[in-house]
This record gives structure tokens, sequence and C-alpha cells, in this order.
């Protein structure tokens, strides 16, 4: 049981530490119990309003925008009698409906995440309760708490993030979906807390001390202190995420530890995206000049007013009023605020919303952005962005997945310094391009249509709910059959069917030879089977089978051999002392590897043995015969051993089905042990003492193992060939093996620089065999790190680069990962399009090099220029040295242009605040830029650089976990939902299935959604600037008084209604030039990078259109009718009729498609506009007073001057612009 000073300083340290102190919810105390209730429940809100909120909240921002904040101070203004223009309630009719409209729109999204909510909360898991026979009962998710044991069976969402503290798993192992999450469909593997005591609920007393509540998805940090003060770590591995799937698992119990809002799901629940487009920020300028207008135009009415006060001898016809002259001219100017209110575009920012959302609708609904192998469209997750698809200026892509497949396969491999082209293997990818390129495909079908559901043999009752479902989306396609295989990522045959190397194989044959036993082994094939070793089992690959749940490691009992053909002495010793004896021969001998992959005699190895001490071999129990002897037939899969391969990347899905196509077999994974199968040697259950995950500060993942036979220490590293290299040292205590190692990494440095040029990603093996003493050190210190909460991820990298020191290095890999179809062609059109395209890669040089040559990006008529240095002041001398040949290029004649290269050492040094100056500046000059061995946060820093620096729009595109910062930084980021999970989906702002997509997004609806905007809100500047002149020409015929040449209802709606859905369908449908010209001349895509449909000119001409037209709509009127009898009324019928004529042919003669709906609309607000004034004029007698229009316009419409005059004037105004267009 927990004393109470435990309880106490829990509690006290829970309150004063950045910590979260857990316990079980079953606890007596109440002080702990207290603790536990201030944690936040389960119930999830996504909503922002509630029944009584919603008004006063929704109000409250909407009160946000400026614009509503001054048509409501209008508003409220005109109910000051001073200062009145016209009926007070008829002033508030444009604000109320702009106000409703949003409203409504809020109001209908808000109730779509309650419906959500509302099921979310009502699914239904399993609680241990005391109250109720000490068993699990069903509760709602919304009523679990922290500190509530959950039991979940197979293909149970889980409700909480959950410490796991049981499984059905006899070695504590549980899998988990996190599709739901982020969009991998590959299963991970969770584990029962280290050491837990046999504790079912009811006798649970141990404490969990956790970080508090963050969105970290990859890391969870804390411990849990037992009952015996004991305190074990915990990780990532020990926690199940909300939102995630069990599978392959009958049972779990787990401890939730994060509940509701405070999950790492929710936490990550960001919703769309909202960012400022350039040209929103454009258009508040120019907003903000409608402004100065506005207040220019008033004062002039005010002061208009004051001197003709001041200057009118005769008052008999004014009402008599002591009001001083300079005093009514500033009521005039609010009143003619009022009058002029709409200069400013009330009705523009709920247009530009709904012409963003129809833009949105016809790209996510482009058929050509669909992808039918993974069923996906394009997303579009930022709503207020699209115009800047438009005015894109640099494009910065990863290489791996975007330009690239992201299909790794395994293409060849050098080991110990001996290189196998494995040329049938290439043959064989050649006959997969061209089949693919004929339209006959060899890939599997999507994995999310042939995914199981379900476990077979496993008691999973309840069914699965999909991520769709979760988002309160209805499936609409029906539940695979639980007895379908299921289908795991990177497992396509192209990437599964690796066709062995004939050499390679002969010697992997020497294993299963009785000759071997007679002869001293060969160092070269120590190299070999450590080399395979490593491939098999330094990764987190779940293994499973398609009819069976998991695999387990059994216990390998491992008899004697049994040669028919053969007897030796050597046979007579018991398999474990003959392999120890093996592995401990020939320590001082010498060893040159072969120079070339030709076969070898029995016999004829070059002198010496290996130190086998590390090897992983062990004799293959009941062997018969020799395997291998018919040709390749050992090499062959076999149906009934079909494994699937669950890997978290396909560099690990690679290398483990190149170790299989050498019989190297990973058979099963559980929690401390592996189960591999090696050539002629058998399966050996391997101990699992340590994982040490890949990260990108250390570019390398190690495991460290046992080995059962001799029962030492060995450690297993891959990764960059940049780091392992520089780690690969001499092992102690070999003479000759400097020599030796010093030959093994010339040699495969070579190779890798071979496999660079051809484009592949190269992986380098080794390996490190630990003294016990030295482990014992190692392991005291690195279990500290494990259970440190603050600072932890530091230590944990301080140990393993403390353990990864002095390898053996073994060889290296190659693998390929082609290019995305279309690529090059997209490169070369985003080029002509004048965007400069920049790539940021981890990989090394001569791969990145080789890459831009294959996608057009490096042109061979271009000169490359390199920057590689190793200090800050060689950095600061090489790129004034590389801007200087620059400069005589450009000055030079027949140069096409230059290509930077810039390696990640001198990266760090160019980004340095006193030479990012020069480094942009050169960069700035060349045509492209390719940074390789770049870190995520370079790249970030290299987008943030030309960004801010060049004043220029940015696009960042990507598709893993290491572009999500650069994608955030950029204007528009974008992420490709590919291979490796969605990471750099959910952070960006429009997600695409293939590089491809990005030439149409760009070229043709980038540009279509950028100038149909630009053009729509120069239209809305132009029309009310129109017609708000004509009641400014007025005020000089009528003393500056604030009165208006038309009645009240028809100034309100001119713009609210009768104009303001021409222009909204201009902004959705107009197409300046047609998908296919945009595609075939890229170049027109510079218009939009120049801003030249919005330039502040552009405006302006726009504005003297507007003044020219309105001085043609009201002068010929007055003219027509001067000398008439006319009234007030009358006079300003034709103007209004004139000046809606004007604004709706302007908007013809500037449209460039016209269709039947243009034509439906256009001509629908003509009538609404006659049908309501012919209306209002019959019907209304006291609807606008003092005045009173009743027949005016009927009688109006039936005088032919009205129509002469009409006719007229709209010639006369539009004549100059439609002269332009020409």
């Amino acid at each position: 049981m927990i004393d109470d000073d435990s309880k106490t300083e829990w509690a006290f340290e829970s309150r004063c530490r950045a910590r979260r102190t857990v316990v079980s919810s079953l606890t007596e105390d109440e002080e702990l119990t207290e603790i536990l209730k201030s944690y936040s429940s389960n119930k999830v809100t996504t909503t922002k309003y509630s029944f009584l909120s919603f008004i006063p909240k929704n109000l409250f921002e909407q009160l946000h925008r400026f614009a509503n904040i001054y048509f409501i101070f209008l508003a409220a203004l005109n109910f000051v009698p001073v200062v009145n223009a016209f009926q007070p309630e008829i002033s508030i009719i444009p604000i109320l409906l702009v106000l409703a409209v949003t409203a409504v729109k809020d109001l209908w999204e808000d109730y779509r995440k309650h419906k959500s909510d509302k099921f979310i909360n009502g699914l239904v898991c399993e609680i241990y309760s005391r109250l109720i026979h000490s068993m699990y009962v069903d509760q709602r998710w919304q009523d679990v708490h922290v500190g509530d044991f959950v039991r979940l069976s197979c293909n149970e969402i889980i409700p909480a993030d959950m410490l796991l503290l049981y499984s059905s798993d006899p070695h504590g192992v549980c899998y988990i979906e996190t599709a739901n999450l982020d969009g991998e469909t590959n299963l991970k593997q969770r584990q029962v807390v280290r050491d837990l005591p046999r504790q079912v609920c009811e006798n649970f007393h141990s404490r969990i001390e956790c970080e508090n509540p963050n969105n970290d998805l990859s890391r969870f940090r804390g411990f849990m202190e037992y009952p015996s003060k004991a305190r074990v770590g915990l990780h990532n591995n020990n926690l199940l995420l909300r939102s995630c799937t069990i599978r392959n698992t009958e049972t779990v119990i787990g401890i939730v530890v994060y509940a509701g809002h405070e999950t790492k799901a929710m936490k990550n629940n960001n919703g769309p995206r909202y960012k400022r487009s350039k040209l929103e920020r454009r258009l508040n300028v120019d907003v903000l000049w409608s402004v100065v207008l506005l207040v220019i135009m008033c004062l002039t009415a005010a002061i208009g007013h004051g001197l003709w006060l001041r200057n009118l001898k005769d008052t008999s016809f004014l009402i008599p009023d002591t009001t001083s002259p300079a005093l009514s001219g500033f009521y005039l100017f609010w009143t003619m605020i009022i009058v002029l209110q709409v200069l400013i575009p009330i009705s523009l920012y709920v247009s530009i919303e709904i012409v963003k959302l129809c833009q949105i609708f016809f790209i996510q609904n482009d058929v050509d952005f669909y992808n039918e192998y993974m069923d996906s469209r394009i997303q579009c997750r930022a709503l207020n962005i699209t115009e800047d698809l438009g005015q894109i200026q640099y494009v910065f892509s990863d290489k791996t997945g975007t330009l690239t497949e992201n299909k790794m396969v395994f293409r060849r491999c050098t080991i110990a310094g001996v290189e196998y082209p494995h040329e049938e293997n290439a043959r064989r990818l050649e006959v997969y391009e061209e089949d693919e390129a004929m339209g006959c495909s060899h890939t599997l079908k999507s994995r999310a249509s042939a995914k199981s559901l379900s476990c077979k043999s496993l008691s999973c009752n309840r069914s699965s709910v999909s991520l769709h479902t979760l988002t309160g989306h209805s499936e609409g396609e029906e539940s695979p059959s639980p007895t379908l295989p299921r289908h795991s990522a990177f497992s396509s045959p192209m990437e599964k069917d690796i066709v062995p190397d004939p050499f390679l194989v002969q010697k992997l044959n020497c294993l299963s030879s009785p000759l071997f036993l007679l002869r001293d082994a060969s160092m070269e094939l120590t190299y070999i089977v450590d080399f395979f070793m490593a491939l098999a089992i330094c990764n987190t690959v779940v293994v499973s089978s398609p009819n069976q749940p998991r695999h387990v490691v059994r216990s390998t009992r491992f008899g004697l051999p049994r040669f028919s053909t053969l007897s030796s002495p050597h046979t007579t010793e018991s398999p474990r002392s003959f392999t120890r004896r093996l592995f401990s021969r020939g320590k001082a001998a010498s060893f040159t590897p072969s120079p070339s992959p030709t076969p070898t005699k029995l016999g004829t190895e070059p002198d010496g043995e290996p130190n086998l001490e590390a090897s992983i071999l062990s004799i293959r129990p009941g062997l018969d015969g020799v395997p291998g002897e018919d040709g390749d037939q050992g090499y062959e899969e076999e149906g009934e051993h079909e494994l699937i391969y669950e890997a978290e990347s396909p560099d690990e899905a690679a290398l483990v089905h190149a170790a299989r196509a050498y019989r190297c077999t990973l058979q099963g994974r559980s929690l401390e042990r592996l189960l591999v199968e090696l050539p002629g040697m058998g399966s050996l259950a391997v101990r699992l003492l340590h994982i040490l995950p890949f990260d990108s500060s250390r570019k390398r993942m190690s495991v460290v193992v046992r080995h059962p036979l001799t029962n030492q220490v060995v450690v297993y590293t891959k990764g960059a060939d940049s780091v392992i290299m520089d780690l690969a040292e001499s092992p102690k205590g070999a003479e000759q093996s400097d020599g030796r190692q010093g030959h093994i990494r010339e040699q495969t440095q070579k190779h890798l620089d071979n496999y660079a040029r051809e484009g592949l990603r190269t992986l380098c093996i080794a390996k490190k065999v630990l003294e016990e003493e030295e482990y014992e050190i190692w392991l005291k210190r690195h279990a500290f790190a494990e259970t440190s909460i603050e600072n932890r991820e530091e230590l944990l990298l301080e140990s393993a680069q403390r353990l990864e020191t002095n390898l053996t290095l073994l060889g290296a890999t190659g693998i390929v990962d082609r290019l995305q179809e279309e690529v090059p062609e997209t490169i070369e059109a985003l080029q002509r399009a004048g965007v400069k395209v920049w790539v940021l890669t981890g990989d090394k040089q001569e791969t990145a090099i080789n890459i831009a040559c294959a996608c057009k990006l490096l042109r061979t008529t271009d000169q490359l220029l390199t920057a590689n240095c190793d200090s800050k002041e060689a950095c600061k001398a090489l790129l004034l040295e590389l801007r200087a040949e620059v400069e005589r290029g450009e000055a030079a004649e027949g140069t096409s242009g230059f290509t930077l290269v810039v390696d990640g050492r001198t990266l760090d040094f160019a980004l340095q605040e006193d030479l990012k100056g020069d480094f942009l500046e050169l960069s700035r000059r060349c045509r492209a830029v390719v940074c390789c061995r770049s870190t995520p946060l370079q790249k970030s820093h290299v987008v943030q650089l030309v960004r801010d620096q060049l004043r220029v729009m940015t696009l960042a595109i990507g598709d893993g976990a290491n572009d999500v910062s650069m994608i955030q930084v950029a204007d528009v980021g974008i992420g490709i939902s590919g291979q490796e999970g969605m990471q750099a989906v959910m952070s960006s702002d429009f997600a695409i299935s293939r590089f491809k997509h990005l030439r149409k997004l760009l070229l043709v609806h980038g540009h279509w959604c950028y100038t149909r905007l630009a053009n729509m809100i120069l239209y809305f500047f132009y029309k009310n600037v129109m017609y708000v002149n004509l009641l400014f020409w007025y005020q000089f015929f009528c003393g500056f008084s604030g009165s208006v040449m038309t009645n009240s209802w028809v100034l309100i709606f001119f713009n609210l209604l009768f104009t303001s859905a021409p222009p909204l369908l201009y902004g959705i449908l107009d197409k300046d030039v047609s998908a296919d010209t945009l595609i075939k001349l890229p170049e027109l895509y510079k218009s939009g990078q120049n801003s030249k449909a919005y330039l502040p000119s552009t405006f302006w001409l726009t504005m003297l259109d507007a003044l020219y037209q309105s001085l043609v709509c009201f002068f010929i009127p007055y003219f027509a009718y001067a000398g008439s009898d006319a009234d007030m009324l009358s006079f300003g019928s034709p103007i209004n009729a004139s000046a809606l004529l004007i604004i709706l042919l302007h908007q013809v003669i500037e449209s460039r498609t016209l269709t039947w709906l243009h034509v439906l609309v256009l001509v629908g607000s003509a009538l609404f506009y006659f049908s309501f004034t012919l209306v209002f004029s019959v019907v209304c007698v006291t609807c606008s007073p003092p005045t009173n229009p009743l027949g005016v316009d009927k009688l109006q419409m039936s005088q032919p001057l009205f129509y002469g005059v009409c006719a007229l004037t709209t010639v006369l105004a539009l004549l100059p612009r439609y002269t332009h267009q020409q």
C-alpha cells in the first residue's frame, strides 16, 4: 500500500513540477483522487458554440473584422437625427444581411461538428468497475477518466491515451494501426511496461509520473514507481494513442494517462489552416485608399455645404435654424459618410469567401488530380490562399518520395570490399518499368482497400470504426472479408521479388557444404553472414502472416548436423562447442578481398581465418541434404511460408526483403527475442537487448543483441555512409586488421561513389562486439537516461553515441528509388513558367546530382557549381569566388545558366548571419540550387531566408515528417500523401498524391484562381466607386446638403443585391485562358508572379475609369433633362438604370468566358432591378419618407427619352473600355 508521506510527496511534486502524476482511479486517498479529477475528462467537444453562446460569441468573432465594425458604426450613426441621411431602419439592412449570412454558414459548420462529437463520445469501451462486482463494464468514451483501467479487444479503437499494462500476447506485445492518426497503414508494435509485477486492477499500487500533455506523437517520457520503490522508464513504445486501432492482439489492458482534449490526437487536431494571402494583403491597402477617398469626398461636401450656407442670401425656402455654417458642415460630414458608405465594399469580404470555397470545390473535383492506385484526390486544407497558387516564384522540393516513388528496391551491394552488381535484378527492374509504361500493372491494389479489418483465429466481436466514421463521414465501401489476406506497406512484387546475385549465392552455399567443416572458415564469408544478419534484424519490422495474427518466437533446439555423404571428425562435437571454437579461430589472419565477384573453388579462398566471435551462425536441425545443390532452388519463396513485413519505412522493408532473398529470413519478433533463419543453419532465436532508433541527428539506428552461442553482446548498426564511415575504425586487439579494414573502407567508398553516380540511395552496415564490462558500464548510464524525464532525449542521444564507436565496417547497400512519372516534364514546365526550383535533400551529393540530371533540373548545358567547405572562412572565400564566376558567365555570351550544389556542412556556414547575404546573392543568380545532406532544420531556414530576404512567394513540397518544418514556413505548403505516412499532409495547405499534379495545380488552377479573384476585387471597387461618384456629383447641384436623387431602398440594394451576383460568377467561372493553353505555354504563369492582374497602377486606372463613367452617367441625363419639369427622383431614374447597364455590360467586356449561366445571371440582375423599381413605384406610397416614389419609375419607363438617355449613356461610358480591350 501507499504510505501517507509518499502520497503527500507525489501530490506536491505533481503540482510544483511540469509533470503529471497518475495513480489508479480506485484509490481511496482523497488527495490523490482530487489530483485525478483535476485532469480533463474524455469528453471531446470541437464545436465553437452552445445554444446560449452562439449569438454573442458569433457576433464577437465577426466584430474582429474592421469592415463589420465600420458598417455597424454607420448604421448606428444614421439613428442620430442631426446627421441621418435616410430611414434608420434601412441603413441596418446591409450589415444585418452580411452578419446573418456569415452566422448561418458558421452555424452549419458547427452543427456538423456537434453531430461528429456526439457520435464519438457515445462509442462504448470496457472500464473496470469496483462497484459492479469488480468486473469490466461497458461505458461511453465520454465517461472515461484518467486513472481508469480500459480493456480492449482486437479491432477496437483506443478511446484515450493509455499506458499498456497487459497484453494477451505471451511476450507482452501489442500491435496497433495508426492510420486514423497519421495515415500509416503498417502495424506498429507496442509493449507492456518492462519488469511490471503481476498487478491486476484491484492490486495496482504503482505511481506513474510522466510529462504534461503535448502534441508530439513520437515522444513519451516518464517512469513508473512500483510499491517497492523500484523505478522503470516509460517511453513511446509503452503508450497506446487515442484513435489508433488494436490489431492482431486478442486483449489488452491499459491505464488512462491522458484523456479528451489532453490526448496527443486532439492536441494535433488543429482543423483547417488559415493564412493571409498576398492578394488579401494588397486588398487591405486598397481598402485604406478607399477610406482616404471617402474622407476627401466627405470633407469636400462638408466644406462646400458650409460655404454654400454662408453665401446664401435668400433663405425663405429654408426652415429657420440657428446652427452655424461650420457646425452644419460638421454634421454634413457625417451625413455624407452615411450616404457614400458603399464606397467601402461591405459585401466584398463575404463574396471573396464564397468565391474561394467554390474555387476549392473545383480544384478538389478535378479528375486529373485523382490517384486511382491510392484512391485519393487532392485535399485543400487551407481555405483562403488559393490565389497564392498563381503567384509562386520559388519551389523548394524534397527528393525522396516527392520527386521519386519512395518505393525502395534493393539493387546491389558491396560486402567486405567486394561489389555484387546483381545484374539479373537490374534487368528485372527494367522489365517492370517497361510493363508499367505499356500499362501492364505488376503492383498490388490499394493497401487501403485490401487491408483486413479483422484478425483470423481471434475472438474479435466488435467491428472496426474507420477514420471516416470518426470524422463524421460514412463509409462508402463494404468492409473486406476477414479471411482475405492482409497486404502490408512497401510489399509490392517489385519491392519483394529480388533476384540474388549468383556469385554471392555460391559463397553463401558454402555454409551448407560438408567441405565447409573441413577447412578454415573464410573471413569474407563471416562478413557476408554478419552483413545479412544486420539487414534482417537491425530494424523495427513487425512480422505477420496472411492467416495468422502474429508470429511468436519459439524456443529452438539445435540438433547435430546429419550429412549422408560425408563424415567428419568435427561432427562429433556439439554444435555449441563447435561453433565457439569456429568463432575464435584465426584472430591474426590476414584477409584480402577478391577484386571482383568471380566464383572461386572451395579451398582456394585467401589464406587466413576469420574472427567469428559475433557472427550469428547455427546448424540447421535435422538437415538431411544440402540446400542450394539444385541451382537457385534454395532461394525460392514457398507459398506456405509466406511472411508479411510491416515496416515503418520503405528502406527497412527493402533491406529485410533483400536479406530474405538470400534465405536470411526474419521469421518473428517479440519483445525480447527475434527468430532468424540462416541458409544452411536453420532457425535461431536471438535475444534482443536494446533498439537504438533512427533519428535525424545520428542518422543511423542500432540493435544490441546477445549471441545465443557465444553469449557475447553484439551491436549491429546501419546508417548514412557519411556517418558510418567516420565511425568505422579498427577493432581493438587485431594487429593486421588495420590494413584489412582500411582496404575495405577504401573499396567500399569507391563503390558508394559509383552507387551515388547511378542515383542509388546508400546505407552502410557495421557491427561491434562489446566486452561484458564495457556493456555493463554503458547499460547503467543508458538505464538512467531511460528513466529520466528532463533532458531524456539528450541523454539517450548521448548514450547511443557512446555505444556506436569503433565499428567494424561490413559493407553497404545500393537501393533504387525511381523517379515518379512526369517529374522531368513538370520541373521543365515550372522553370519555363519562371519558377525557380530548389531541391533540399538529405542524400549524398553524388546521388542528388544524379537525380537533378534525371529530372532535368540540371541540364547538360548548365555549368555546375559545387560548394563543399570545412570552415567558415573557406566558405566565405568560395562564395565570393563562385559569385565572381557567375558574374563573368553572365557577361559572356553563350552561357545557358548555373546550378549550385551545396552540402550540409557548407550550408551551415552559409546560413550564418554574416554569410547569408553572399549565399543568397549567389543562389539568386543560379537557375537551380541543390542542397544535399541537409537536415530538416536547415530546410526550413533556407525557405525562410529566401522568403524574407527576397520577398518572394515560396512553395515547399515534401512527403515526410522531416519536411514538416519547411512546409509550415513557406507561403504555400504542399504535402504528398505517399509512403511515409501523413505527417507532411497534416501540416500542409494542400495535399496531392504525385509531384506531377503540381504542374496543373500551379499553372492552371493557380493562374485561374489568382486572375479571377484579382479581377473580381477590382470589379467590386470599380462598381462601388462608379456609383458613389454619381451621388457625389449630385451634391454640387443640391447645395452639398447630403440629398440623393434616388430613394433610399434602391440606394441600399443597388450594390447589395442588384449587382452582387454577376461578380460572384465572374470570380468563380471566368477563364482568361484555357487549361490546354496554360499547360502548353507555361510562360503565361509569369503574369501572376508579377501581379499584373492587380498592380497599384491597375487599381488607380480602374478608379479613373470609374470616375469617367460616373461623369458620363451623370451629366448626359443632366443635360438631357435640363430645363424640364423633372423632379429629383425622375432625374435619378435614368441615372440608376444607366449605371446598372454600364456596370453589367462592363463585366461582359471584361469577361473572357460567356456561357448561358452568365447570360442568365446578367439578364436576371437587370430584370430584378427593373421589376423591383416598377413594383416599388406602383405599390409604395410612404416607403421612403419624406420623398414619395409613387409612379415615378412607371412614368419614366413609359417615355422614349428614358431609353434614349440610357442607351447613349451606356455606349459613351463603355466605349473607352471596349476600345482598350480590343
